[in-house]
């Protein structure tokens, strides 16, 4: 398959170059300074903004899937995840290309009690406007027609941990599960391959 991957050069894009590469997919790595990112083996390496329906539409021509692990600090949370995902949606559509796969936020997935993690007693606030920020880009791909799926860790990354080939769904978010990136990546892949979850919000964690 052909595969766009946005957000190619942050820690979970560049898993997903990798294991798609790894596959023998043709992957083409979003980014927004190719000029920083000539370590993405097996990649062709190109310019692209995440929030811009036109960019989105030239570099995703001509794929097959398109995987966003896209993420900005510098521009407020809310502005920027619905700006991506209202970009991706429309821009994604005139490409031709239907299915989209979003690498996600545990905190605004359901925990054991139903509610968001985000809302559960105890969850850390510190970083709530990140949280409200992806919820906002979940709610705009909930009304748009691409074939989509938002994969999260069921709680955070194991930053360093390495790949052991295994993950599962998980039932709801659990602050003390952890995923590594290289595992989550499997996850994202195999979801482009053999699609199991049609406009779904999922948790992923360790096997």
């Amino acid at each position: 398959m052909n595969i766009v991957v946005f957000g190619a050069g942050g820690r979970a894009g560049r898993q997903a170059v990798a294991e798609a590469h790894r596959r023998g997919h043709q992957v083409t790595a979003v980014v927004r300074d190719p000029a920083g990112h000539e370590d993405l083996a097996g990649a062709r390496v190109v310019a692209g903004d995440v929030t811009d329906t036109a960019s989105i539409e030239y570099v995703a021509a001509a794929h097959d899937a398109a995987i966003s692990a896209a993420a900005d600090l510098s521009v407020p949370p809310y502005e920027f995840f619905t700006e991506s995902s209202r970009a991706l949606a429309a821009g994604l559509a005139r490409a031709g290309v239907h299915r989209l796969v979003v690498v996600g936020l545990a905190s605004i997935l359901p925990g054991a009690s139903g509610v968001p993690l985000m809302d559960e007693p105890g969850y850390p606030d510190e970083y709530r406007s990140f949280y409200l920020g992806h919820a906002a880009g979940l709610d705009q791909l909930r009304k748009c027609d691409l074939d989509w799926a938002y994969l999260a860790p069921a709680g955070d990354f194991d930053h360093g941990g390495s790949r052991t080939g295994r993950y599962r769904i998980a039932e709801h978010g659990d602050p003390a599960s952890r995923i590594t990136y290289a595992d989550l990546a499997i996850a994202l892949i195999d979801e482009i391959e053999a699609p199991r979850h049609h406009r779904a919000a999922v948790s992923v964690r360790e096997a």
